[in-house]
């Protein structure tokens, strides 16, 4: 699997940008991928071992609280309430997790692309990419902890500790962020840096390409999905909402357990719709976005080119399948949500197999890139 051709050969590539083993850019990269492997293994065993009875459980107490409503048991419909919120907590600060691993790992990727316009030392990038990566790491392990710690021992009436390191740890994202900004806008005051260019930029393997063509596809079908549920199924869904809304209330007054049930099961199922749309469409694009950025970084994977492409093949399958599949869950079920989450798992394979090959490269890229530009 080790590529034992040429690997790509760039004139003018900077030598502070060379991809060295704990170079600022190295890091952002491996950094990246990694939190969008852990936020994405994460999503998928949340979506297998907890999002389902998650949403059942919701119901449940949904249910119940129109029936204490019915019976006019004020103290258990309180009760039913407060199970709904610390269920949605629940939801919440998990999905909240898996997202913020995933576009702070977007993020990371970004700023490993613009690491040769950032006119800093790199021991200055190199402290940056740490803080970025310890912020982007704290940030969501103090969300996943809020529901589990609640305002245990917290100095704040509102706030817990989890809160306040998941805070700490965005404080410090958005510091490392403005100041690599700094850096490039900086860069431009510069003479001295305005010739520089990146031959990372330049690289355009196989890989790379069929990366760039499938995630240009993916957003267009995401931004399609969109323009049609907007256009054709969201006000509706938006008036049937406020509509089983009022019928819940009108039949908990009038004391009817038979339509009580029909209106929580008929609101559970236009949930169900708005929300499989929803991750549809934001999956979509989310995926072609991450196969786009992964094409600037083909020349960096130490793997054979026939591998390369068959890892980007297979990480545009399983981006194609798990929106697809997601948007198939009312019909089909189970079954599609199990297909839906074997395509979260080629994805996550294809990342792995990339992060390794970027992890065993040894600079043949930049090597080749600085004997050229020593020979012109």
């Amino acid at each position: 699997m080790v590529d034992s051709g040429r690997l790509g050969t760039v004139v003018g590539i900077d030598a502070e940008s060379a991809f060295r083993p704990m170079s600022a850019r190295r890091l952002l990269v491996l950094g990246g991928i990694g939190l969008i492997l852990v936020g994405m293994l994460f999503g998928d065993i949340f979506a297998v071992f907890v999002l389902h009875q998650n949403a059942a459980k919701v119901g449940e107490s949904l249910s119940s609280a129109a029936h204490a409503a019915v019976a006019g048991d004020a103290r258990a419909v309180a009760l039913s309430f407060q199970a709904v919120g610390s269920f949605l907590e629940n939801r919440g600060t998990k999905v909240d997790t898996h997202v913020h691993m995933i576009a702070f790992g977007y993020l990371a990727l970004m700023l490993a692309l613009f690491e040769p316009w950032v006119a800093l030392r790199e021991s200055t990038r190199k402290n940056l990419a740490w803080t970025f990566l310890f912020g982007a790491w704290l940030l969501p392990v103090g969300v996943f902890l809020i529901h589990y710690v609640g305002l245990a021992y917290s100095p704040l009436e509102a706030i817990g500790w989890a809160s306040i390191f998941a805070d700490f740890g965005g404080a410090l994202v958005i510091l490392a962020t403005l100041a690599y900004l700094f850096g490039v806008a900086r860069r431009f005051r510069r003479p001295e840096w305005a010739a520089k260019e990146d031959g990372l930029l330049a690289d355009r393997s196989m890989a790379g390409r069929v990366l760039f063509a499938g995630g240009l596809g993916l957003v267009l079908l995401g931004f399609l999905h969109g323009a049609y549920y907007a256009g054709v199924d969201l006000y509706r869904h938006e008036a049937l909402d406020y509509s089983l809304l009022s019928e819940m209330t009108s039949t908990a007054a009038a004391r009817n357990g038979t339509a009580v049930d029909t209106a929580v099961g008929e609101y559970g199922e236009l949930a169900g719709e708005k929300a499989v749309n929803i991750a549809a469409h934001a999956h979509a694009i989310e995926f072609g976005l991450l196969a786009m950025l992964l094409g600037f970084f083909q020349g960096y994977v130490r793997l054979c080119e026939s591998w390369k492409r068959n890892w980007a093949w297979l990480l545009l399958l399983g981006s194609l399948v798990l929106p697809v599949f997601v948007l198939l869950e009312l019909r089909l079920g189970l079954l599609a949500g199990g297909i839906a989450d074997a395509g979260g798992l080629l994805v996550i394979l294809a990342l792995l197999a990339m992060w390794i090959g970027i992890v065993r490269y040894t600079g043949e890229m930049d090597a080749g890139s600085v004997s050229m530009g020593a020979r012109g």
